[in-house]
């Protein structure tokens, strides 16, 4: 049975056509976060330490298809963000939280854009929230394209690390990957809550 499920993943792997659905998947997790995109690329670079598909070719794609949806978020964020500030009177806790989020992102929204982005759901939140403050396109292009890129051959590669580690088992090599990505994305979600613990003792 698993001999069968890896000849079809293999031959999905081998055909053109992964490239178009590593663009769409990725772009669909911009703004729809339960599309498992990342976990596809990381299989992608699984597949590429065997010869298919092409390792740079599937960093390219998927960040492209990162900074599509990305930028799709951003638009709908723009949108509903006007109407919540016509709707946010001055003065209000609605419009100080608005405020506080705009100034933000102005003086540090790049560490914000490029750091959230390896976070499922934040990096949803955070383009939406981009484009409700109006935080301006050309910063929030520029950071995105950064995030998309490093986020694109982080996955890619971990796959390939494990692709090459089991040359012969691409399974073992897969869960080599998705552990690592794991592993990291944990890392990161304790170094967060202990930031945050530490910062709420303090002002407490």
């Amino acid at each position: 049975m698993s001999e069968a499920i890896l000849d079809l993943v293999h031959g999905l792997m081998g055909s053109p056509w992964v490239y178009a659905a590593l663009l769409a998947f990725a772009a669909l997790d911009g703004f729809f976060p339960i599309v498992p995109s990342e976990s596809l690329v990381i299989t992608a670079g699984v597949f590429a330490a065997a010869g298919e598909p092409i390792l740079p070719v599937v960093i390219v794609v998927a960040a492209a298809g990162a900074f599509l949806g990305d930028h799709v978020s951003y638009g709908v964020g723009r949108a509903a963000g006007e109407r919540l500030k016509q709707r946010a009177r001055p003065g209000t806790k609605r419009r100080a939280a608005f405020d506080r989020a705009g100034h933000v992102l102005e003086s540090r929204g790049g560490l914000f854009i490029v750091v959230c982005r390896y976070i499922p759901g934040m990096r949803t939140a955070i383009t939406l929230t981009a484009g409700a403050v109006r935080l301006p396109v050309r910063t929030f292009s520029f950071f995105d394209g950064v995030a998309a890129l490093t986020w694109a051959a982080y996955s890619a590669l971990i796959g390939y690390v494990g692709g090459a580690a089991f040359e012969e088992d691409p399974l073992k090599g897969l869960a080599l990957g998705l552990g690592l990505a794991l592993g990291v994305t944990a890392a990161v979600e304790l170094a967060r809550h202990l930031r945050a613990r530490r910062t709420a003792a303090t002002a407490a």
